[in-house]
């Protein structure tokens, strides 16, 4: 039976790694950590452009039938500004009147926890599925954003891997 991840747990660990583009501080590896817990295979792919930094991504999957759905997101925050403008610190991952606070609550550690939490309610529920489950987790989307998602797609079309939907922030995106 699969293991089911609490998505509060998952964002305030999240939300307390200080991930500020292009530093990944180790979110992406403890997203990898909680996917395969849940049986997912995790591969690491870093890329460097010309004058631009070496950014972590990560590609997770589970099964190789299709169709395959994934899930798309990013580790890194933007810079917090002045921590003494803020209630609680940027990184505690706070819990205050029923409200989490800290940097990437909202975009987008929290929606990768609930991702993740949600998977794996799927998969406690769910002996079998046709398809197969897969993610694409960034730390370069604040920033200059040419190193992560784009140039995934790209590895994974050279691999011929074959997204069918895709669920990010607040998209649904079809047929890569």
């Amino acid at each position: 039976m699969a293991k089911v991840i609490n998505e509060l747990s998952l964002t305030k660990e999240l939300i307390k790694i200080p991930s500020v583009t292009p530093i990944d501080a180790g979110a992406i590896n403890l997203v990898a950590k909680r996917l395969k817990s849940l049986g997912f295979k995790c591969t690491f792919l870093n890329f460097k452009d010309k004058n631009t930094p070496s950014i972590k991504n990560l590609y997770a999957r589970l099964g190789t039938s299709s169709p395959n759905f994934c899930f798309a997101g990013h580790t890194d925050v933007v810079p917090t500004g002045n921590p003494k403008s803020w209630d609680v610190g940027p990184f505690s991952g706070t819990v205050k009147n029923g409200k989490i606070y800290g940097r990437g609550t909202s975009d987008m550690k929290g929606g990768i926890a609930c991702f993740i939490a949600a998977v794996s309610e799927f998969l406690k529920n769910k002996k079998k599925f046709k398809g197969s489950i897969s993610f694409i987790i960034t730390g370069d989307e604040e920033g200059v954003a040419i190193n992560g998602t784009k140039k995934v797609i790209d590895y994974l079309k050279k691999k011929k891997r074959k997204l069918i939907f895709a669920l990010s922030e607040n998209l649904l995106i079809e047929k890569f």
